[in-house]
């Protein structure tokens, strides 16, 4: 288990510093058994091609992530990762070949460390098999096995490979959902959905339990339900509790905008506030209501940061009664006038009037001059070009949803073609990932010294799981931007 000496130092006060630390999950063999009955619940749009999803497209980005973060890992060894019989090896999580890095740290690892505590083991596999209503002699098998197993057993749902006793948890691999480091606290988030609540139990119990959180077990926030949800009826989704990591963004060291979203509800929005505000972890909370469809399932896939002044944003959603127009009598009345409008509003603790914001692109705008300090003009790169139909074809596959390693430098999907020539036009270059890997393996190019890029990623199997590379991953430490 990792030594109380590599502790982690929770940091993140920005989307753009530059990222030191996260955490991931690699795609396991649970995704591979998603079928299409119930693809939607378990929150796929299809199913995938495991096998595909791994060798030609997560295996680039975890490549991408260890050059930009812990480049001993990988530096001098791209050609023998990438050409033996066994190459995957390096990237299985229970294998003595694997990278394990304390930079690019594996979900998985850690739960099969914190596994080889007796007693954790046994709470824990209790924990799992009370809410996949397993049968008793089942839950003292599983506390039998082995943690390095049962780590994937809790994770895949699958005994002996093939043999499956409850439920993949295929979303794992969206880690950015399962919490959001705020500075140097962390907050657990509460899932809309069944099919995510084992992956909230396992992250609690890593977060308490695991020594590289030893010394930020007081800076975990969790979210609870009010006493109202015991005792009212209703089933409505802004009557619950929810939130979710992808409708959370660190902005600035003072200020966090949470989405109301599909996922997340105005009661998690609620509780997240009093939590933030009573812990002093933030001054302003910025409430994003955006429309509940599974177009846009999280703020993050309607807009992610890029730079200081430099925002990636879907037009449609970003600006105030854009289908108005004077010009057109009909956008006045009717269908084309838009049912669902962004809602903004800002919360500043300790003052009683909120702050309203007309549309994204003033909020964003005010966060970039007034948040950020930036002397430039706030640049909006928008989805597909922002002409329909690109624009909603490629929000659908994700193109706001990028994440930066570093300011002006971020991961997006290679199917993203209008976009793509927006960031272009905006002048930022643009390279391919198998290229990039290369230029760092022979020294031909630094990744600390890049400057405004687009790194484009493979995505013929992960996009089908509606999700990019902000959601696939949970900062832990970034570095402070000026």
């Amino acid at each position: 288990m990792t030594s109380p000496a590599n502790q982690l130092n929770l940091n993140v006060s920005s989307e753009i510093g530059t990222l030191r630390a996260l955490l991931i999950h690699s795609p396991d063999s649970g995704l591979g058994k998603v079928v299409p009955s119930k693809a939607q619940d378990w929150l796929f749009e299809d199913i995938v091609h495991l096998d595909t999803m791994r060798r030609n497209e997560y295996d680039y980005y975890i490549k991408l992530l260890l050059y930009f973060l812990d480049p001993n890992k990988i530096k001098g060894q791209l050609q023998q990762i990438d050409s033996t019989d066994n190459q995957r090896n390096f990237y299985k999580p229970d294998h003595q070949e694997f990278y394990s890095s304390d930079k690019v740290i594996e979900i998985q690892t850690l739960l099969a460390e914190i596994l080889q505590n007796d007693v954790i083991r046994e709470k824990l596999t209790a924990s799992v098999c009370a809410i996949e209503s397993c049968n008793y002699r089942l839950q003292q098998q599983l506390y039998k096995t082995a943690p390095v197993e049962l780590a994937k057993i809790f994770i895949s749902g699958s005994l002996y490979k093939d043999n499956l006793i409850f439920a993949p948890i295929p979303n794992l691999i969206f880690s950015r959902d399962i919490g959001i480091t705020i500075n140097n606290f962390i907050l657990i988030n509460k899932p809309a959905k069944k099919a995510r609540s084992r992956e909230t139990l396992l992250a609690r119990y890593i977060l308490f339990n695991h020594p590289l959180f030893a010394g930020s077990r007081e800076h975990i926030l969790e979210i609870t339900d009010p006493v109202q949800h015991f005792l009212r009826p209703g089933k409505e989704q802004d009557e619950k509790t929810t939130l979710e990591g992808g409708d959370v963004m660190v902005v600035s060291k003072n200020h966090v905008i949470i989405g109301c979203s599909e996922r997340t509800s105005l009661g998690g929005a609620h509780e997240a506030i009093k939590l933030l505000f009573e812990n002093k972890v933030v001054e302003k909370v910025t409430v994003l209501k955006i429309p509940h469809k599974r177009d846009y399932m999280h703020i993050d896939t309607v807009f992610t940061q890029v730079k200081r002044n430099v925002w990636v944003i879907l037009g449609s959603l970003g600006r105030a009664d854009m289908s108005v127009s004077a010009s057109d009598p009909l956008s006045w009345f009717g269908d084309k006038r838009p049912k669902d409008k962004t809602e903004i509003v800002q919360f500043i603790n300790g003052h009683e009037q909120p702050i309203s914001f007309s549309c994204i692109e003033e909020l964003l705008n005010d966060i970039s001059r007034n948040d950020l300090r930036s002397t430039e003009p706030t640049q909006f790169i928008y989805s597909g070009g922002n002409n329909f139909p690109f624009d909603a074809r490629e929000q659908w596959t994700d193109s706001c949803n990028l994440l930066a390693l570093r300011e002006g430098v971020v991961l997006g999907y290679d199917r993203n073609d209008k976009t793509v020539e927006a960031f272009k036009q905006s002048g930022f270059s643009v390279e391919k990932v198998a290229d990039l890997l290369q230029q760092f393996e022979n020294g031909g190019l630094d990744p600390h010294t890049m400057k405004d890029t687009l790194i484009l990623m493979p995505s013929s199997e992960l996009s089908r799981a509606r999700g990019g590379f902000h959601c696939m991953s949970l900062p832990l430490v970034r570095d402070n931007i000026s």
